[in-house]
């Protein structure tokens, strides 16, 4: 029996790449550009603290509560369809939330935008898997597929701060329109059309149960990276919990299920999550104590602080890249293995923040884990997608994005917590005992706090509290870098029983089009 050969892309296809790997870019900076420009949309809309938080946050919320939803739509309706349907909403929401004229208007954008941004990733992902069909081309245009998202979150605060400094607030938004016409204008000539022939009704409380789980889970592991734990934050993660349980049995039981069950019964599939997801959460939860380290501690400006980081975003990039590379004289086993292990060792040189080359340490770590990450996630969606049946792609890239966003959310609220309490813990011990107890407080609270405190102050007492308090969060950075590594060994060793059980895989053969 002879196997057919995966047929080449053409450049059509390595056109198409580029066309859907804009949005990508697009998709990533939105979650970014928007922080610089609050300080200008608080003095224009005057929204209270809550609607800023809204503001913020509902982008985030939308896109990860319907990420699932998306996935299987797009496999249902038709995955270029849904793709040119998002890039549509996708622009017009960035138009009007540009002339917002209140605060309730701009959020109810925002959650249009989160809508919309929900079809980007699962949609791009399950067409490349319909694009390139030859295993070794697919791996390189899945790392183009992530380098975009990381060249989208390194560009997206330095396109804020020029915009911002020529024009208003809501020029950040209108950033997207040009490269969503663009793929609407290309996309129906570049890009297949793929659907499942055997799809079925979408099941609406699937979908309703898939949102509500996964907006409440994630509220409350905001609220506890916000305010600490308390009784909301745990009531809305218990519900989001239980909602999920009830929606995974549902899906057991549905002819055409939201989420496919059955593709966590396959090792390789298993291993793929596990690393990206694991990989995210120590990730995460680290970097927010670096971007503060960066600027409270070391007392580098925004702008220095952020040159710092792009180094780590250029790894990602190199890192995405080289991954379909060394996929060719490399198994993925010893890819998974190897860039795990890799990223473990930034972790560990994390651990130098406190000596006289803290911020040497700081970037070499960061970049050591940017490139030791991502030939693991770009090689881990490529299994997620070939382990999928070619007709449930777009679920499986759901699946993969979804946990993406639920692992960083709870790195920040998990290690971000623990963190806080060890900077607290490092505070009191050393904190002037003659400061009045309000000032303790605030000093506690956030190192930003403690800042703030130490300016207000004067003579020993101000030198005192400022070298406690960035003593005390360099404790906490390094504790949580400490954990990082800890996890990602354990991910080492789980992700590499998984794939030494796998069975090989077989080369793919092109999927006809519906």
């Amino acid at each position: 029996m002879t196997s057919v050969s995966p047929a080449k892309a053409t450049r059509k296809e390595w056109i198409g790449l580029a066309v859907i790997a804009l949005p990508c870019l697009v998709y990533a900076m939105d979650l970014t550009v928007l922080n610089l420009a609050v300080p200008a949309i608080s003095a224009q809309l005057h929204p209270t603290s809550s609607q800023l938080l809204w503001i913020i946050d509902i982008y985030g919320f939308l896109v990860a509560g319907l990420l699932i939803t998306m996935g299987t739509l797009g496999d249902r309706i038709g995955r270029r369809k849904l793709l040119l349907l998002g890039a549509a909403a996708f622009g017009v929401a960035s138009t009007i939330a540009a002339f917002s004229d209140s605060a309730g208007m701009l959020i109810v954008m925002r959650a249009l935008l989160g809508l919309a941004g929900a079809t980007l990733a699962p949609s791009t992902l399950s067409l490349i898997r319909n694009m390139f069909h030859d295993e070794h081309e697919r791996q390189f245009a899945i790392g183009v597929w992530m380098a975009s998202f990381s060249v989208g979150g390194a560009i997206g605060p330095l396109v804020g701060g020029v915009l911002l400094e020529f024009f208003w607030w809501g020029s950040v938004f209108l950033v997207a329109v040009p490269v969503m016409l663009l793929l609407l204008a290309l996309g129906p000539i570049l890009l297949p059309e793929y659907r499942d022939p055997q799809a079925g009704r979408v099941d609406a409380l699937s979908v309703a149960c898939s949102l509500a789980s996964v907006l409440a889970t994630i509220y409350g592991l905001k609220q506890i990276a916000q305010h600490g734990w308390n009784w909301t934050a745990a009531a809305a993660i218990a519900a989001g919990l239980a909602i999920g349980t009830a929606f995974v049995r549902r899906q057991r039981h549905l002819a055409y299920p939201l989420l496919d069950t059955s593709l966590f019964r396959r090792p390789a599939f298993c291993a793929a999550i596990a690393s990206y997801s694991l990989s995210g959460l120590a990730m995460f939860g680290v970097y927010i104590f670096i971007t503060q380290y960066l600027q409270l501690v070391l007392g580098l400006d925004p702008l220095r602080a952020g040159l710092a980081t792009v180094p780590w975003a250029l790894g990602f990039v190199a890192g995405s890249l080289l991954g379909p590379r060394l996929a060719r004289h490399m198994s993925p086993l010893r890819i998974v293995m190897g860039g795990l292990s890799m990223a473990t060792v930034g972790f560990v040189l994390l651990l130098g923040a406190d000596g006289a080359y803290g911020l040497e340490a700081i970037i070499a770590g960061m970049v050591v884990i940017s490139l030791g990450m991502a030939p693991v996630f770009t090689i881990g969606n490529e299994i997620i997608l070939s382990s999928a049946p070619p007709e449930r792609a777009g679920a499986a890239s759901a699946i993969s994005e979804t946990g993406a966003e639920f692992s960083g959310a709870l790195g920040i609220a998990l290690l971000g917590s623990l963190g806080t309490v060890i900077y607290r813990h490092g505070l009191a011990k050393a904190m002037p005992a003659e400061l009045p107890t309000d000032l303790a407080t605030a000093a506690a609270s956030t190192l930003g706090g403690a800042v703030a405190v130490a300016s207000s102050l004067s003579g020993p007492n101000a030198d005192a509290v400022l070298a406690a308090a960035r003593a005390a969060f360099t404790d906490a950075l390094q504790f949580t870098a400490a954990i990082g590594a800890v996890l990602m060994a354990c991910t080492t060793v789980v992700a590499a029983r998984l794939l030494r059980d796998a069975p090989p895989r077989r080369p793919l053969v092109p999927d006809d089009a519906a």
